[in-house]
């Protein structure tokens, strides 16, 4: 395993103080890995992702370290140094694709590249100059996601990034996954166990709010994890 990006301790998360979507929730995110989050809906899943990516203020934890020094989520810096793809995002519906890109790229400092590459593996090149928010689903979500690997994170968080895709889609985007660990480390969230145990380092089990089991790479297996999961109907 390698060192240490990232260690939170007994995060406690919610939108009504009386009643916790997360509660002692502890994770290490190690350098240049592979993260998968998998649970049922209403685990706790997307509430952690969006504890991260500083949009939701109302939590708490006993330490947040990043690379061994505490960090707050909301800070300039480490906003600076993660990207997240939600579920579903509707905001700058009136920029389109290469105006969002590069606005995008200004707002992290870096130059903008050539993502004619992952427009093509996302089979996204007719719609590059459409507004998002007349964009399908589908599209809408490549549009995020060829941003996030162009941009290439130290962290990089993805919410449910299958969702909305078409087969070839997803097959590439699994691809990007699995090769991303030269760049940083993704963290990402899913309910469909294949998106999981084709690119995951580690995966954890969430249930209720908490890590229930964890799977290192060579005990995953999608037997074990749906049991994990108490669920024993396909995911």
């Amino acid at each position: 395993m390698n060192n240490n990006m990232m260690e939170i301790k007994n995060l406690s998360a919610w939108y009504d103080r009386g009643n916790m979507v997360l509660s002692d929730f502890s994770i290490k995110l190690a350098e240049h890995e592979t993260v998968g989050l998998i649970g049922l809906n209403g685990a706790g899943k997307t509430t952690f992702l969006k504890t991260l990516s500083g949009l939701l203020p109302s939590f708490c934890s006993e330490a947040i370290t990043f690379h061994g020094r505490p960090v707050k989520l909301r800070s300039r810096d480490f906003k600076l140094c993660r990207y997240t793809v939600f579920a579903e995002d509707n905001s700058f519906q009136y920029f389109t694709f290469r105006e969002y890109l590069s606005y995008v790229f200004s707002a992290y400092g870096k130059n903008l590249p050539d993502v004619s590459v992952l427009m093509q593996g996302f089979h996204f090149e007719n719609y590059a100059d459409i507004l998002l928010k007349d964009l399908s689903t589908g599209n809408r979500k490549k549009a995020f996601l060829i941003t996030a690997f162009a941009l290439k994170p130290q962290l990089l968080f993805l919410d449910e990034p299958v969702n909305g895709l078409d087969f070839e889609s997803t097959e590439y985007l699994y691809q990007q996954i699995a090769n991303y660990k030269k760049y940083g480390t993704v963290l990402f969230s899913s309910h469909i166990l294949e998106s999981i145990t084709l690119t995951s380092d580690r995966v954890f089990v969430l249930e209720n709010g908490q890590i229930r089991q964890t799977f290192e790479r060579g005990q995953m297996n999608a037997a074990d994890i749906r049991e994990a999961l108490h669920y024993e109907n396909d995911i």
